[in-house]
C-alpha cells in the first residue's frame, strides 16, 4: 500500500468517525494539558516555594554565648561574608526598660531598612525613614498599650529617660508585639546595650541552610548558630510533599486517560472488524492494518499535544499568578516530555485493539460468522 493511499484511508477514517476521534483527542488534550501545566510549575517550583517562605523571615538564629557581653564588633560583616552576597541579616539588641505608665517593656535596638528586608512578612503601619529614624521608635500592637501617648513614646532604662518619636504600630502575631523598637544606635547610647542576636534569612533548601551554619558556626565558634526548626523543616516537607503530589496527578490522569483512550480504540476495532476483513482479504498485509490503526492513534496524540500545551501553559500561568503573585511562563522544554507522554498512552491503549486485528479471520468475518 502506498504512503498516499495510506494518508488518504487514515483522513477519511478520523473523519467519518467524528465522534470516536474526539472523544480520544479530549482524553489526550486533557493528559497533555494537565502535564504541560504541572510540569511548567514543576521548573519554577522550588523557587516559589523559597521566596513565599522567605517572607516568614530568619531561618538561621545566631545568639552570643554571653548575651550581657553581645557579639563581636564585626559580627554582622562575618556573617554576611560565610551566608553569601543574597542573604539578609539584621542585629539585635535587647533592653528591658519602663513606660511611663510604670510598666516593663522590652525595648530592641535593630536596623529598621535590614529588618524590613530580613521580615517581609511583618505588617507597620510606616516605617521609620530618613532624618526621624535617628529618634523613631515602632511600637508592637501589644507594646502600644503600655504607653500614655504613641507619638510621644517615654520610656525609662536604670534611671535614664529617653523620648522617642512613635511612627507607627508594628503587628507580626509573635512576640514582636509585645516590643518596642528602635535604632540600634540610639538603645547602645542610652542602654550600652550591645547587640546580642544575629537574625539570617538564607536562600535555599535545607541543605544549603544546613551548609550555611557549618560556615557559621565555623568563623564564629564563640556563638550559638540554629536553625528556625519550625521553618526549615516545614519548608522541606512541603517542597517534597508538592514534589509527591504533582508526580502522583500526572500518573493518576496518564491511567485515567489510557484507559479512556483504551476503551475508545477498542470500540473503533470493533466497529470495524468487516473493514480490517476486507482490506485483509484485498492483500493488506497484517503489518499494514496494525501500522494504519497506530497511526491514527499516534495522530490523535499528536493533536492532544498541541492543543493540550496551549491550555496547559494557560492554565500555569493562571495558577502561579493566583498561587504565588508571579506569572509562569510557557516553557517549551516540558513539550517533549508532553509529546513523549502522550505516545506512550497512546501506544499502550492501542496494544489490545492491534492484538484484535491480529486475530481477524477474514473469511468468516466476511460470511457474518
Amino acid at each position: 500500500m502506498s504512503r498516499m493511499s495510506m494518508s488518504a484511508i487514515l483522513f477519511r477514517s478520523l473523519i467519518h468517525r467524528r465522534a470516536r476521534c474526539l472523544s480520544a483527542l479530549i482524553a489526550l488534550t486533557v493528559s497533555a494539558a494537565v502535564a504541560t501545566a504541572l510540569l511548567t510549575l514543576y521548573a519554577d517550583l522550588d523557587s516559589k516555594l523559597h521566596r513565599e517562605f522567605r517572607s516568614f523571615g530568619a531561618n538561621i538564629v545566631i545568639t552570643a554565648a554571653d548575651t550581657s557581653k553581645g557579639l563581636p564588633a564585626d559580627a554582622l560583616t562575618q556573617v554576611h561574608a560565610a551566608a553569601g552576597a543574597d542573604a539578609q541579616a539584621a542585629e539585635f539588641a535587647y533592653a528591658v526598660a519602663t513606660t511611663d505608665r510604670g510598666t516593663p517593656v522590652v525595648v530592641a535596638g535593630t536596623d529598621f531598612d535590614a529588618v524590613k528586608k530580613l521580615n517581609s512578612s511583618w505588617q507597620a503601619d510606616a516605617w521609620p525613614a530618613g532624618s526621624e529614624a535617628a529618634n523613631a521608635a515602632l511600637l508592637g500592637q501589644r507594646a502600644a498599650q503600655f504607653v500614655a501617648d504613641e507619638h510621644n513614646v517615654q520610656l525609662t532604662f536604670s534611671g535614664h529617660p529617653i523620648t522617642l518619636h512613635g511612627v507607627g504600630r508594628l503587628h507580626t502575631g509573635g512576640d514582636e508585639d509585645s516590643r518596642i523598637y528602635l535604632p540600634l544606635a540610639a538603645l547602645t547610647a542610652w542602654t550600652g546595650a550591645a547587640p546580642s542576636v544575629i537574625e539570617v534569612q538564607v536562600p535555599g533548601d535545607a541543605r544549603k541552610i544546613e551548609a550555611t551554619i557549618a560556615r557559621l558556626q565555623q568563623v564564629m565558634p564563640s556563638t550559638k548558630v540554629e536553625p528556625v526548626r519550625q521553618l526549615v523543616e516545614g519548608e522541606s516537607r512541603i517542597v517534597d510533599k508538592t514534589h509527591a503530589l504533582m508526580y502522583g496527578a500526572v500518573l493518576l490522569i496518564a491511567l485515567t486517560v489510557a484507559v479512556s483512550v483504551l476503551a475508545t480504540l477498542s470500540a473503533s476495532v470493533l466497529e470495524r472488524r468487516r473493514d480490517f476483513a476486507l482490506m485483509k482479504a484485498l492483500g493488506g498485509s497484517q503489518t499494514t492494518l496494525m501500522l494504519l490503526f497506530l497511526l491514527e492513534a499516534l495522530t490523535l496524540a499528536l493533536g492532544g499535544v498541541v492543543a493540550g500545551y496551549v491550555l496547559g501553559s494557560a492554565a500555569a500561568l493562571a495558577i502561579s499568578q493566583l498561587n504565588f503573585h508571579t506569572a509562569t511562563l510557557p516553557r517549551l522544554g516540558v513539550l517533549p516530555l508532553v509529546l513523549l507522554l502522550n505516545l506512550v498512552i497512546a501506544t499502550l491503549a492501542s496494544f489490545f485493539p492491534v492484538r484484535v486485528l491480529r486475530g481477524l479471520e477474514p473469511a468468516a468475518l466476511l460470511k457474518g460468522e
